[in-house]
């Protein structure tokens, strides 16, 4: 057999009682044995208890295993285990190998309450892992990377099956690794080898060596680390959240020195260019500022000097040229760009976005990064992958499966690891997986002060798993630890797919599951109804802010309405047809379009990191003859659905500039030259850059080509500055009011109105009224209008407009055109794809 391949095992080794085998495998065979146990079969199958833990086997036939003590079971799980079926005659008819996780979960029960990794809060200083089918376990001790190891011997604890070595002071800021002899299914033998620790806290460069380090370790923190402030706590359905990658925010800003950009360090350097304008937004009213993947990733290579260039003049060539991204996709796996979702270390900062990748720097860096966003007035974000890993096997980048063969991954029912996340898929549903997701989370949020945690693909995860971090979050307090745990907003992506889909395996972190959590997950519903289409369908069918206009059926009305209400399932208004309807009742392709149970369990969008950014969906969708103002304002539009919906708000940042990625749909190795955030509009927005990669959009390059050398399209300096100054406007308009984030839905449905519902409804406005009737002190009535159309709209309203008159906020709006809204005898008077926002002062 290829060293490659893992032996099939369709075994599983459920509990300690139990064996399960497919009907297909059973029907091959009359007995069965376990190495040289016998098995017996039992005719009722898996205890009901085995059946709720493990739903995919429902139907497996169940064989026991005789009672063994733990001592003589551990040993058993330390060698390679075969199960083995004969027919009648004798005659060996089935062998398979066995999956372990079930009964490791059970035999090891008491490891959950271990602490792993290095151990330096009692008086036992020790480096702790979990092993518990290694034959040996040694210590690896290190003065460089470069050095031969001291080998150190490590103790194992058969209640736990923790391997454990005494760590002397003097050695911090030493190497390690673990020598690990176990038996594996991919060799198909025993076999030594060389492993970093998974609950490692620093790396040397190029993560080759697992590092010791004291995270309290007072050189360790910028200055007033642990007396620092936070920006004052908000509520989830307050929340505006920009997202952006490490390095796309400042590679391309001029204002910082070569070295820095692209850094942990940029962030802390408040009169860049890039600060400026993050520093704009958050004056305005951003909330949270969202890292893409910032904990080590395998993809890039630490060092700046080790980063493969391009070396050509990108910007020389034709704006609808090929070349450019053949330059781009020749150093692609060599360069210093990827967005990260190729974890290797769960737990330390990455090294290529330090300006000193080697040792302990990196955590000064990523810590000063952090104290200096929540100087500029914002929280920050991190975005976590604990829902695969870079590898398995024996690979090099791959640690669990080096320690633990066959457990942390989730594997298919013949033994093959699941890769239905893009890359071998953990299995938080086994006990020592939810541990680190669990033990890694806090790390971050203690020692990091990181304020919230997007879970990438959480439907990969069990509700239980992500509730359980709430849990553990919600025990921090700033007395103990210096970190308030209960303020920390969780939200992820809760699709539903794959291996794991409709709860196969477990109750999965979805959508609907986990409504009434307070744990956010992102809207689609919304983000396609305002986009238009589907992410992996036509690119040019439009949606309400994107083209539509006065051809917009109104049942995109009631999807569009329903995101405003913060994605409710509950809440009640007039759809099209004219009758009550429930959010949980208007459709999204056979699922309900509302969902959530309170609002800031909604994270309302219309682009991410993810599929086209706003402006290149645009630009696929809008006639091509589209002028630049119209496709400004309705970018603005689109950016206003989210921002005065109720709920939290969620952009990628640079969509208030306009910012584009060449038509790239799939940007995560596109390099900077498809990423980069250009900071000085003169530069222009990004489009036209060059056709995007072939990898993923060669198939539409018939359509990309013609508008990526179509001139007007790269939008001119003034429009750029213009649109983001409209988001601000918008931001500013939220923060003024607290009609705009009600915090329950009971309140959402006391004050949200859509008054103009029904089939008589103009197509391609919406009209959306908020009574701050008791709860604002300034305005009694904030009436949004959001007209998608191309000629300038009167709405009417019920009780007439008297007392209404536009946002103070917009009477010298950056938009001379949005300057003529005005609240008339007639109606409320709208110009073009604009959004207006009025207001009643209390009296």
């Amino acid at each position: 057999m290829s060293t490659s391949q893992r032996e099939p095992s369709w075994a599983v080794f459920v509990d300690r009682t139990t064996i399960a085998l497919p009907a297909p495998i059973v029907d091959r065979a009359g007995t069965f044995l376990l190495g040289d146990l016998p098995l017996t079969p039992r005719p009722g199958g898996l205890f009901q208890a085995q059946s709720r833990r493990f739903p995919h086997l429902r139907a497996h036939k169940a064989f026991s295993v005789r009672e063994m003590a733990d001592a003589a079971l551990g040993e058993l799980l330390r060698d390679r285990l075969l199960v083995t079926g004969r027919d009648s005659d004798g005659e060996i008819t089935v062998r398979t190998g066995v999956q372990l996780a079930g009964v490791l979960d059970d035999l090891y029960a008491d490891a959950a309450d271990a602490c792993l990794g290095l151990v330096l809060d009692d008086d036992r200083p020790r480096l702790s892992v979990w092993a518990p089918t290694a034959r040996t376990v040694e210590l690896e001790l290190f003065r460089t990377p470069a050095d031969e190891p001291k080998l150190l011997p490590m103790l194992r604890d058969d209640l736990t099956g923790v391997w454990s070595a005494a760590i002397k002071p003097k050695w911090m800021g030493r190497y390690y690794r673990y020598r690990v002899q176990v038996w594996h299914p991919q060799a198909q033998r025993v076999v030594t080898t060389s492993v970093t620790d998974p609950y490692s806290l620093a790396l040397a460069t190029d993560s080759t060596h697992s590092l010791l380090v004291d995270l309290d370790d007072p050189e360790l923190a910028p200055p007033g680390w642990s007396t620092a402030a936070k920006p004052p706590p908000v509520a989830p359905a307050r929340m505006q959240i920009a997202e952006v990658s490490i390095r796309d925010f400042s590679v391309f800003d001029h204002s910082l020195p070569p070295a820095e950009r692209g850094t942990y360090t940029a962030f802390t350097r408040p009169d860049s260019a890039s600060m400026r304008h993050l520093r704009s937004l958050a004056d305005a009213g951003l909330t949270h500022l969202h890292l893409l993947p910032a904990a080590d990733f395998a993809s890039v290579p630490d060092r700046r000097r080790d980063q493969a260039t391009v070396a050509r003049d990108l910007a020389a060539l034709p704006p609808g040229s090929p070349e450019q991204q053949a330059e781009v996709a020749a150093i692609a796996g060599r360069d210093g760009y990827n967005w990260g979702y190729d974890p290797w270390h769960y737990t330390t900062p990455e090294g290529s976005y330090a300006v000193d990748p080697a040792g302990p720097a990196r955590i000064l860096e990523f810590r000063s990064m952090v104290a200096a966003l929540n100087a500029a007035g914002l929280r920050v974000v991190l975005d976590v992958v604990y829902n695969h890993t870079r590898a398995a096997g024996l690979d090099r980048f791959s640690v669990l499966d080096r320690l633990v063969p066959g457990y942390y991954h989730r594997l298919l029912p013949d033994g093959s690891v699941a890769d239905s996340t893009c890359c071998p898929g953990t299995a938080p549903e086994h006990m020592m997986m939810s541990k680190l997701v669990v033990d890694s989370v806090v790390t971050w949020a203690r020692h990091y002060k990181i304020d919230g945690f997007r879970f990438d693909l959480m439907g990969h995860h069990p509700r239980a798993n992500i509730l359980e971090v709430r849990v553990n979050l919600d025990h921090l307090t700033a007395d103990v630890e210096g970190v308030d745990g209960k303020q920390i907003y969780l939200y992820g992506e809760g699709w539903n797919f794959g291996e794991v889909a409709d709860d196969a395996r477990f109750a999965q972190a979805t959508q609907l599951n986990m409504a009434g959590t307070g744990i956010g997950t992102f809207n689609d519903r919304l983000r396609d109804a305002v986009r238009g289409g589907h992410p992996f369908g036509d690119p040019t069918t439009p949606g309400f802010a994107t083209g539509l206009g006065s051809s917009t059926p109104l049942v995109v009305h009631d999807q569009v309405k329903v995101g405003l209400a913060g994605g409710l399932a509950a809440y009640r208004f007039v759809n099209h047809a004219g009758h009550e309807q429930t959010g949980a009742q208007v459709d999204y392709n056979g699922a309900p379009s509302g969902y959530a149970t309170n609002p800031g369990e909604a994270v309302n969008y219309v682009d991410a990191h993810d599929n086209e950014i706003l402006y290149d969906a645009m630009a696929f969708k809008l006639p091509i003859t589209t002028p630049p103002a119209e496709r400004a304002r309705l970018q603005v539009l689109a950016l206003a659905l989210v921002v005065l919906s109720q709920g939290a708000g969620f952009v990628a940042l640079g969509s208030e500039r306009l910012r584009s990625k060449s038509l790239d749909r799939n940007s995560y190795d596109s390099g900077d030259w498809f990423n980069q955030i250009r900071w000085d509009p003169q530069l222009g927005n990004g489009f036209g850059l060059g056709l995007p990669p072939a990898a993923d959009n060669e198939d539409r390059w018939p359509l990309a080509g013609p508008l990526l050398a179509h001139p007007a399209l790269t939008p001119p300096p003034e429009l750029i500055e213009m649109t983001a100054e409209r988001y601000r406007e918008l931001l500013r308009i939220r923060r003024s009011s607290p009609v705009f984030g009600l915090p329950t839905a009971d309140e959402v449905q006391r004050r949200l109105t859509f008054p103009l519902g029904g089939p008589g409804e103009t197509p391609g406005v919406i009209v959306m009224c908020l009574d701050g009737t008791g709860l604002d002190p300034v305005w009694s009535r904030v009436v949004a209008v959001f007209n998608a159309t191309g000629d300038e709209t009167v709405q009417p309203l019920p009780g007439g407009t008297a007392g209404l008159r536009l946002h103070p906020e917009l009477t010298d709006s950056a938009d001379p055109l949005l300057r003529t809204a005005v609240a008339a005898e007639a109606g409320l008077r709208v110009p073009a794809r604009s959004v207006a926002v009025f207001v009643l002062d209390a009296t």
